[in-house]
């Protein structure tokens, strides 16, 4: 009996073959946490956005995106900054922002990691059809690993990309799966005096709370629907 291939047994080869995508994929691991300690640093910077002006607004936007789609900052952080300097007009501007962030992710994961699926087909050929007899459960599966708080948005982005999941789908299912850990997020920042005590309202009991909560789901949906596709 053979044993079944999993996606994790040709990253090796594959990231031989595409040194590019070595570098790619150190990137999204490493630069959101960099980004996190600079912005913490150099928080007073913040302080000086004009937030009553339309140009300003629709700076943010334009910034918050491209911040996420480089992978320069977590989502997370950023949800908690629109939601310290917008108040409640800051929601649909980090929504706006996570969709246009998506694009650029994808986009940017498409070209630095092209060749998986090939990699995959020439080296075991069953695990292709394995994933091919899940395209009918990849919305859900999409929706579920989004919601999970253990795998980054920015590394979701390059693995969507790597594996070839169509972009309508990575938004429509997606951005409904980000939303609530967005949203609390927001919510800290909303609710904080100063960007510090925001960053800090993340480490709240009931933030945690939400964090499990979240972790748990994913974990049961992507199992489930993995399973049920296989079926």
């Amino acid at each position: 009996m053979t044993k079944k291939g999993s996606i994790f047994n040709f990253f090796p080869d594959y990231l031989k073959i595409y040194p590019l995508a070595t570098l790619s994929w150190l990137w999204v691991v490493v630069c959101p946490a960099l980004g996190s300690a600079w912005i913490l640093k150099n928080y007073q910077l913040l302080l000086a956005f004009d937030s009553l002006s339309w140009i300003a607004y629709l700076l943010f936007i334009l910034i918050a995106s491209l911040v996420m789609g480089l992978a320069l900052l977590p989502t997370t952080l950023s949800a908690v900054i629109s939601g310290f300097l917008l108040g409640w007009t800051g929601l649909p501007a980090i929504i706006l922002a996570y969709s246009m962030a998506n694009v650029i992710g994808y986009f940017l994961g498409r070209l630095f990691n092209s060749g998986l699926m090939e990699l995959i087909e020439a080296k075991n050929p069953e695990f292709l059809n394995e994933l091919e007899k899940r395209k009918s459960n990849e919305g859900k599966l999409i929706f579920f690993i989004r919601i999970s708080p253990l795998i980054p948005f920015a590394i979701s982005n390059f693995l969507f990309a790597s594996l070839q999941v169509p972009l309508r789908k990575v938004l429509i299912y997606g951005i409904p799966g980000m939303l609530p850990r967005t949203i609390l997020a927001f919510l800290a920042g909303i609710l904080a005096n100063d960007f510090l005590g925001a960053r800090e309202k993340l480490n709240d009991p009931i933030q945690i709370g939400f964090v499990l909560l979240f972790l748990l789901i994913s974990i049961w949906g992507i199992w489930v629907n993995w399973k049920k596709s296989k079926a």
